[in-house]
């Protein structure tokens, strides 16, 4: 077990300071993992975000780069108030209901909505690993090890960063009860693994509700009302190449329907992004996969399709990288 982090120590030999880590991943699964190698966590539904303390101020990545510490404000400020010289976070924007429960809803109304620039004073960050500490890069440790320093680091701090606390239970029992307080699931961390970017099966997440980022390729005009949308044509990645997964047609408003439609015309494109099945309807409308659309569904079929699905809303376009990969 690593000792707790000492601010009087000495200056020690400095590992580089990485100007970003591409993140760990967790893969979806339907039931938690068992045994004592693995702790667990709060599914947290917000923005995933990379906070770095350097040298020079605070930047706020997100998942896929983006600087967007002007957006979050209240969260950089917190983080420079920490007694550290240097550090990289990693956690989860997100904006709580009045029960205490992660709102992405409320969060992209603080954004000002998908694309818009407002920043979201009202955002906290409920870290969940730490990468790099005062000139120490921490990933080649132990996630027990890493959580250890970040415990020090975030004890009792109740503001804009807040620590996101390991719960001691059986998995399945947590889960049980994460759904009953409406919830969207768990996460599943291997104690004794380094921090490996990518899906690598180190991290896994428990959902009530599966859900999950897909690109939009385009869609199907609607027959009964006028200037909307049908239906939304999906897929998830399969290396560089997308993968038709099915369509979703519940879920959204009327005024969403034409407003899906209105946005996915700027897009339009005259062959699909990915290939569909040869009994595809031909009065599809195909898109560029620059939107991403958060999808509530219960389960795949057997030949690769989502079951029950449901538009639960547009991420953000920094978001991109959340496509699905299968």
């Amino acid at each position: 077990m690593a000792p707790a982090r000492d601010p009087r120590q000495p200056q020690l030999p400095l590992d580089p300071m990485p100007s970003r880590v591409e993140p760990c991943l967790a893969l979806l699964a339907s039931q938690p993992p068992i045994g004592r190698d693995w702790s667990f966590e709060v599914k947290w539904d917000g923005y995933r975000l990379a906070v770095h303390v350097e040298p020079q101020g605070v930047r706020i990545l997100t998942r896929g780069g983006h600087d967007w510490t002007h957006r979050f404000p209240g969260i950089a400020a917190a983080a420079k108030a920490l007694d550290v010289s240097t550090l990289i976070l990693d956690g989860e924007a997100v904006v709580l209901d009045a029960e205490g429960r992660s709102d992405f809803g409320a969060l992209q109304q603080a954004l000002g909505g998908r694309s818009g620039k407002r920043a979201a004073g009202e955002a906290l960050l409920y870290a969940f690993d730490l990468l790099y500490l005062d000139g120490m890069d921490l990933t080649g440790m132990a996630l027990a090890e890493r959580r250890h320093l970040l415990e020090s680091l975030l004890s009792g701090q109740t503001g804009e960063v807040r620590l996101s606390e390991e719960i001691e239970a059986d998995g399945a029992a947590l889960l049980k009860i994460a759904c009953q307080h409406g919830l969207e699931g768990i996460i599943a961390k291997h104690r004794d693994r380094p921090y490996r970017s990518g899906r690598q099966g180190d991290w896994v997440k428990i959902k009530c509700v599966r859900s999950e980022s897909f690109a939009v390729i385009g869609y199907e005009p609607s027959t009964a009302m006028r200037g909307a949308i049908a239906s939304l044509l999906l897929a998830a990645r399969r290396g560089k190449d997308l993968v038709f997964v099915g369509s979703v047609g519940t879920g959204f408003s009327q005024d969403a329907a034409r407003a899906l439609k209105v946005r996915l015309d700027t897009l339009e494109i005259s062959a699909p992004a990915a290939t569909l099945p040869a009994d595809a309807s031909n009065r599809l409308v195909f898109a560029r996969p620059d939107l991403v659309a958060e999808i509530e569904f219960r389960a795949w079929t057997s030949d690769g399709r989502l079951r029950h699905a449901a538009f639960k809303g547009l991420r953000d376009a920094a978001d991109v990288g959340a496509v699905l990969e299968i």
